[in-house]
């Protein structure tokens, strides 16, 4: 039976690893893709980037409020949030902040489209991984939604 031993394996975030075990042959292994979670109270945001993460293999759950997410069964296993700043309700700051007091805190990567100084800092300061002003381009949020994951 081939091992993961050896040089040549590749894990990627679209739910394989594939590479040569020590006897030259060449093995791949199913795992379960990364689970991303949007949260965004712009409903075609939402869409807009559950397409987009799809198309990248990833798995996406999309909620319209931080209240939403903290319900949500998903939240558990999140690799990765997707989180707007100014969220309806709770912002998306404050759910940070709660994520981190509960000690059950993914990797963020804030996106908004008030770039704000002040909330920006404070982002950063709590761990955010990015922190991207709306329109970004689809290439620089996989970028810091890559580097998430790979810091988790």
């Amino acid at each position: 039976m081939p091992t993961m031993a050896g040089a040549g394996w590749d894990g990627r975030h679209d739910g394989t690893k594939s590479g040569w075990s020590n006897d030259g042959q060449q093995s791949i292994v199913l795992t379960m893709p990364s689970l991303i979670c949007v949260i965004d109270d712009d409903r075609s945001v939402l869409r807009a980037l559950r397409r987009l993460l799809w198309a990248e293999a990833f798995a996406v759950e999309a909620f319209g409020s931080a209240e939403e997410f903290l319900a949500s069964e998903h939240r558990a296993n999140a690799r990765c949030l997707v989180l707007d700043v100014n969220l309806t309700g709770r912002s998306g700051l404050e759910l940070q902040e709660q994520l981190l007091l509960t000690g059950a805190a993914p990797p963020i990567v804030f996106i908004t489209a008030y770039d704000d100084r002040v909330a920006r800092e404070r982002a950063c300061r709590a761990g955010a991984v990015d922190y991207l002003r709306k329109p970004f381009d689809d290439t620089t949020l996989l970028d810091a939604i890559n580097r998430a994951i790979r810091g988790s």
